[in-house]
């Protein structure tokens, strides 16, 4: 049997209910002799398994009426969009005109085609933010966007940091708080949620608001929303800041170690992750014999030296101490 024939009884068990008549049970089965009954795309016929009976003819065919060969052929003939996004304040399900002034063949508008282009795109967009919330959000999310590009952060942690918002919003806790400082603290929220935290003086870099704000902000946003955040982990900044400073991987993984030395005896505890990152991968260079300052570790960290220089000799000590044990 070809493969565009198909069990047609699990077809339309999906589409019926069944509460166990004798009138379903017939349906579903071959009226001649009670066989199984299958679809042939096809031909676009219901027929029976067993003896070969057309029980229905000329079926409707819901699929597309293009044929594809490859997948790539399909995805360029599919008519379906972009899937639905939170980093857009609609979604994504609004139409966009585009800015070109071109038709579909390619060629160059006319004076009076261009202007009524412009009208277009100006009521498209005044009907895509109709309120206040939307234009709030829209704002909002294009500040998300510009901070998490400028970070480097993956689309993982865009979207949270739109959801994130998204709720700030809807619980109505902007009022007396500004738009970029609320966009700004959903952002570092993510960015810890996902495991690929930025230190707050490196958001601060970023965004459009102080250091102070951003803190304060973050901490009423994660209290009324009750997010569960871990604290930062300093394992998590040692890839960034190896890969930054051209380190090798015996290095990374010499910090690693030099990090959970450090845990055993307790360094780490009330000091900053940033820091202790900072100070294990000028460490670990030094043990690998590679060339890097700390004046370089400081500019990539984000940090001052004298942070490295005490904390390094913190994290010396106490592999020295679990050595000794």
């Amino acid at each position: 049997m070809s493969e565009n024939v198909r069990d047609y009884t699990d077809e339309r068990a999906g589409e019926r209910e069944t509460d166990g008549t004798e009138e379903q049970r017939e349906d579903l089965s071959c009226p001649e002799c009670g066989g199984d009954l299958v679809a042939d795309s096809e031909r676009g016929e219901t027929v029976c398994r067993d003896c070969g009976l057309v029980v229905e003819e000329d079926e409707i065919d819901h699929g597309p009426e293009w044929r594809a060969f490859d997948s790539a052929e399909k995805d360029e003939k599919s008519r379906v969009g972009a899937p639905t996004t939170n980093m857009m304040h609609d979604k994504g399900l609004s139409t966009n005109i585009g800015w070109q002034n071109k038709d579909a063949y390619g060629n160059q508008l006319s004076g009076r085609q261009r202007e009524k282009m412009q009208r277009l795109r100006t009521w498209n967009e005044r009907f895509r933010t109709r309120d206040s919330k939307e234009r709030n959000l829209k704002q909002a999310l294009g500040e998300i966007d510009r901070m998490a590009s400028a970070l480097g952060l993956p689309e993982n942690v865009r979207e949270t940091a739109s959801v994130i918002y998204r709720r700030a919003l809807e619980d109505d806790l902007l009022p007396g708080r500004s738009i970029e400082g609320v966009a700004t603290s959903c952002l570092y929220a993510a960015a810890r949620q996902a495991g690929t935290p930025r230190s707050l003086d490196e958001i601060a870099n970023v965004s459009r608001v102080d250091k102070d704000e951003i803190a304060r902000t973050y901490r009423y946003v994660v209290r009324e929303l009750k997010l569960e955040i871990q604290p930062a982990d300093p394992e998590s900044y040692v890839p960034r800041f190896a890969s930054e400073l051209g380190l090798s991987d015996e290095a990374e993984r010499r910090a690693r170690t030099l990090l959970k030395t450090a845990k055993e005896a307790g360094v780490h505890s009330g000091k900053s992750p940033v820091g202790l990152a900072a100070a294990a991968v000028y460490a670990a260079s030094l043990l690998t014999n590679e060339k890097v300052t700390q004046s370089q570790v400081s500019e990539v960290a984000n940090i001052s030296e004298v942070t490295i220089r005490n904390r390094y000799h913190e994290l010396l000590e106490a592999e020295g101490k679990v050595e000794l044990r």
